[in-house]
């Protein structure tokens, strides 16, 4: 069942599974939604996890129209979640929400006891000679511009088929139709639209304040980099010292999450029961 939490500058929208155990909060990617998570909740509430789904700002059941979208902004969402909640949490962030959870982590050490970021955006990108030699980035990119630039759920949709290359879950065309929907409602492209153009700046500035372990996931055929292994490491390599570890789950997109459940709860498990050991 959906609850809600207001916080400044609007409603959050979530839903909570699993009665006791340790606190785990998931945030999706940008143009999602808290159900980019139900193949990975379950198997985390088996584990004995209280799990909370979130809507970011802008998306699913959250209000649609706020101030601002940064990393920063979602980071104090999330925040705000977890004392609710009554944290410490683990937060789990992908994509945009991989730079939240590391400002989460950075400010509010007190409410966060580890990350998991998904193949996050938390480091200023450069773009190389090296990454327009990829192909399925530069159609990655022409469709991203295309959904920045002209507010067109069309070219998100050729996006996401360019993100998930290869395995796609079997509700794929019921969960397009869902996203398409959601994004045809008042206030829902513009959301999009504002989280793809910040940076992530104010994330890769935090990354050397962490203090908790984190868990880096990234695909292998990414198309959001040229060289998805190289942006996971390079994530590991500005934390502290110790804190961080890479898995590369093979032949996944930018979704690992959706595309490859079992395999990413199986590094996150591993990764948790060290983390709690």
């Amino acid at each position: 069942m959906t609850e809600f939490l207001t916080v400044d500058g609007g409603t959050l929208a979530y839903d909570l599974s699993g009665s006791a155990g340790p606190l785990v909060v998931l945030a999706h990617g940008m143009g999602d939604s808290r159900a980019a998570y139900r193949f990975l909740t379950p198997t985390l509430v088996d584990a004995g996890y209280r799990v909370a789904a979130v809507d970011l700002r802008g998306c699913g059941e959250s209000s649609a129209t706020w101030p601002s979208y940064t990393r920063t902004d979602i980071a104090g969402d999330l925040v705000a979640l977890v004392r609710h909640l009554g944290g410490p949490a683990v937060l789990v962030g992908h994509s945009i929400a991989g730079g939240a959870v590391t400002i989460a982590a950075a400010t509010a050490p007190e409410l966060v006891t580890a990350l998991v970021e998904l193949a996050p955006f938390t480091r200023k990108q450069s773009l190389g000679i090296g990454d327009l030699r990829v192909a399925s980035f530069r159609r990655g990119m022409r469709h991203l511009l295309g959904t920045a630039l002209l507010g067109s759920t069309a070219q998100w949709q050729k996006y996401l088929e360019v993100a998930y290359p290869g395995a796609r879950p079997a509700d794929w065309d019921a969960r397009l139709g869902e996203i398409t929907a959601m994004l045809a409602e008042p206030g829902r492209m513009k959301a999009l639209q504002g989280m793809g153009r910040t940076t992530p700046v104010d994330a890769g500035a935090q990354l050397g304040n962490v203090r908790c372990p984190v868990l880096v996931v990234q695909g292998s055929a990414d198309p959001d980099w040229g060289a998805p292994r190289a942006e996971g490491e390079a994530v590991v390599a500005a934390l502290p010292p110790g804190l961080g570890r890479l898995v590369v789950i093979d032949g996944a997109g930018h979704y690992p999450h959706v595309q490859f459940p079992d395999e990413v709860a199986a590094a996150m498990l591993t990764f948790l029961s060290d983390v709690r050991a």
